[in-house]
């Protein structure tokens, strides 16, 4: 099975507290890879509490974003309307569940055979889940598209797309 995971395509990464260009820019090449994806579609959504300044991320990154509840935290309407399942929300930058369910997936006989990430950051979540994934599944190839990508800056985004390269994802 070809898993593609849609990652935290949310409207404040888009064009909200915490979008760019960039990120608007990507919105349609994620929606065409999704509607063109022959596999499995999971999405993950970056999901904060209202208390998420005092937290250890919101004292690093002050502005707030992707508030349970808010039309920030909703997938954008033209990716949310492309899903079959309910994103898997997560608290940090990484889903660690997402990475137990596909290893759940191996172990029970329904074979990865392959897991690409799309979405938003580049140089947040999208590395972070990458090498997460690689971690719980040391032998399945992991790849990122990168023109369905963005990251904080077109710096960091090159800076991270350079850095999975060198832990073995592979960056098309």
């Amino acid at each position: 099975m070809k898993i593609l995971v849609v990652v935290d395509m949310q409207n404040d990464f888009i064009d909200g507290a915490l979008g760019t260009p960039e990120a608007v820019e990507i919105v349609p090449r994620v929606a065409r890879k999704i509607r063109d994806f022959d596999g499995r579609v999971i999405a993950t959504r970056d999901t904060h509490e209202e208390n998420y300044l005092d937290t250890q991320e919101g004292r690093k990154l002050p502005v707030s974003h992707c508030i349970k509840g808010t039309k920030g935290w909703e997938i954008r309407p033209e990716i949310r309307e492309l899903l079959t399942e309910e994103p898997i929300d997560k608290p940090t930058f990484g889903s660690v569940e997402l990475g137990q369910r596909l290893k759940a997936d191996q172990e029970s006989g329904d074979p990865v055979e392959s897991i690409t990430l799309v979405g938003l950051c580049t140089d947040i979540c999208v590395i972070s889940n990458a090498l997460l994934f690689k971690a719980y599944l040391p032998e399945v190839p992991v790849i990122v598209d990168q023109a369905c990508c963005a990251g904080v800056t077109p710096e960091s985004h090159e800076q991270a797309l350079g850095a999975m390269k060198m832990c073995q994802i592979e960056v098309q």
